[in-house]
């Protein structure tokens, strides 16, 4: 019966860092495959998870009070201006930010320009070693009238890289020039080495109304297990992809909301 299976299922391979982890617990080896922090998630936030379940919080929900939140750090942080009604949308993780970031704004025929190397969901305009450079030739090479979209991971996975202000110029040009979105991966934002600082591309001259910043709990407090991610986006961008996440999972898990909260507005 597998000729029932759609195109697209049968063109899916399993994930090969899956695969790894999988077989790293069954050995159990140290795993350098799946990305996530090797500290515990602080205790404020496990005691508040426990405490939202035991206050019932189990049903299907959504905790405006994060996107409030969200509004305010990216005022302070980037001097970006979000509505939190209208311009944010929590998810299951950022994996599912951003898939339904591409469902939102992307057609069969659409190109999307990403950077090698990259985290195994995005397949390229090669970075340069040793210090994974943009060259700004190679990139305005890789934009054609089909292009829909470019997708930026910063700071980025695998390499640890924070692309400069510089590079980031040269991105917001292309897309400007090219009149394309950008689709932003920023979950390691508050994750860097070196006295590095990211700097979001939305907060670049006339990009934050053709950018989709994609982000979660999970890398910063140590909870990927979780699955609290979240859009923030233009309005028209961000209404399309709480709807497609609406019709795909309904909401994220109601308890790890409630203690998304609490881990974003404690102290650092």
């Amino acid at each position: 019966m597998e000729e029932k299976l759609s195109s697209v299922a049968k063109n899916f391979t399993p994930s090969s860092i899956q695969e790894l982890s999988h077989l790293v617990q069954r050995c159990n080896a140290i795993n350098l495959a799946e990305g996530f922090p090797d500290f515990p998630a602080p205790l404020q936030i496990k005691n508040a998870a426990v405490s939202a379940i035991n206050s019932d919080f189990n049903q299907y929900r959504h905790v405006q009070g994060i996107c409030d939140h969200l509004a305010t750090t990216m005022k302070k942080l980037h001097d970006l201006d979000v509505n939190p009604l209208t311009d944010i949308a929590i998810c299951c993780g950022q994996t599912e930010a951003f898939a339904a970031a591409i469902f939102a704004v992307i057609d069969p025929g659409d190109e999307v320009v990403l950077f090698d190397p990259s985290y195994e969901t995005y397949v390229y305009v090669a970075l340069d070693p040793p210090q994974w450079t943009l060259c700004p030739g190679k990139l305005l090479k890789s934009f054609t009238g089909r292009t829909k979209a470019i997708v930026l991971n910063s700071p980025h996975n695998p390499t640890g890289k924070v692309f400069s202000k510089e590079e980031l110029e040269v991105i917001a040009e292309a897309c400007c020039r090219w009149d394309c979105l950008a689709i932003t991966d920023e979950v390691y934002e508050h994750i860097t080495f070196d006295d590095k600082k990211h700097i979001s591309l939305a907060s670049l001259p006339g990009m934050q109304k053709r950018t989709i910043i994609t982000s979660s709990l999970s890398k910063t407090f140590s909870v990927t297990g979780w699955r609290i991610g979240w859009v923030i986006a233009p309005a028209f961008a961000a209404s399309a992809i709480r709807n497609i996440h609406i019709k795909i999972t309904d909401s994220a898990p109601a308890p790890f909301q409630e203690a998304a909260l609490t881990a974003l507005t404690s102290p650092p």
